[in-house]
């Protein structure tokens, strides 16, 4: 760990840790040239640019529409979908939905009215128009009585929270 005299910095203070959810493991030696095969055709790098997302987004579409990926590949996609997210992030992030704009969204999805979302899980029609209106967050009673009947985690529901 690197550490400076005076200010106690580590180098894990100033750098920020990545931390990724998938599980890391080795490539298989059969798995491996395909890998390097889309590594020598598009280096994985930080994206840099608008063009440059826009290539790396052309290869994603390129190994997306595949049936099967092969370990090596579906290595590399990971990857590279990590080098975009982060680019994404920092230069074209969307803020999270309303809660208006998310219940609006899965209502239309499901094809349900308020006043069937209000006979079918006991939710006032005046707090679901509220919400709608976006005069009122959602609340924990609703958003445990949403979640059950769309069948989304509450963290799907929770993003304003």
């Amino acid at each position: 760990m690197l550490t400076q005299p005076n200010n106690r910095k580590t180098l894990e203070s100033i750098v920020p840790r990545v931390t990724t959810t998938r599980p890391r493991k080795p490539i298989p030696p059969k798995a491996i040239e395909s890998y390097m095969v889309l590594v020598r055709e598009f280096p994985l790098s930080s994206i840099e640019s608008d063009e440059h997302l826009e290539a790396a987004q052309q290869v994603m579409d390129q190994l997306l529409v595949k049936e099967i990926l092969n370990r090596g590949e579906e290595t590399y996609l990971n990857a590279l979908s990590d080098l975009v997210k982060v680019y994404e992030d920092e230069h074209h992030s969307i803020p999270p939905a309303s809660d208006a704009d998310m219940l609006r969204h899965l209502m239309e999805s499901k094809g349900v009215t308020a006043a069937q979302l209000s006979n079918d899980t006991a939710i006032a029609k005046s707090s679901l128009s509220e919400i709608l209106a976006g005069k009122k967050p959602f609340s924990r009673p609703i958003l445990r009585k949403l979640s059950e009947y769309f069948g989304v985690e509450v963290s799907v529901l929770t993003a304003n929270w």
